[in-house]
């Protein structure tokens, strides 16, 4: 499982150094492959592609005139790539993503139990401030016994 907030840099190059936390469960668990998507170009997420399979096998399930299932592949296709991990343990991140949701410099990497999820440090710090978590959402989280 992926889980907690580890910062890190996105070089000049695009090049994101999955933190030491996230590799270890890599290392652990995954390969060197990974799908990198996003559905508003606001969020990269990074799938290990044993886990974006399991999501594309529960797809193929569903009827191909599906309207929920054509918008999310149109997005998840749009932005997404595979890549794979180098011996320094970078992954590149696409250039769609990396310029819509200013992806370098100092980012956050955020586990997200089966993924991870990369975003503009500033501004998910802002989005973190000007959102807050609220009564509703707690009886939202009551509701679904967490």
């Amino acid at each position: 499982m992926f889980r907690g907030n580890h910062p890190t840099r996105v070089d000049e190059k695009g090049r994101l150094k999955v933190p030491a936390e996230f590799k270890r469960v890599i290392e652990e668990k995954y390969g060197t492959q990974f799908y990198i998507t996003s559905l508003d170009g606001k969020v990269a997420q990074i799938y290990p592609f044993e886990e974006w399979e399991r999501i594309e096998q529960k797809l193929a399930g569903l009827s191909t005139f599906n309207p929920t299932k054509k918008k999310f592949l149109d997005r998840v296709n749009y932005w997404g790539q595979q890549v794979e991990m180098d011996g320094q343990g970078r992954l590149l991140m696409p250039q769609l993503i990396r310029d819509s949701a200013r992806i370098k410099g100092e980012v956050a990497v955020l586990g997200n139990l089966t993924y991870l999820i990369v975003r503009n440090l500033e501004a998910f710090r802002m989005e973190i401030e000007e959102q807050p978590f609220t009564s509703e959402d707690e009886k939202t989280l009551d509701d679904l016994g967490i």
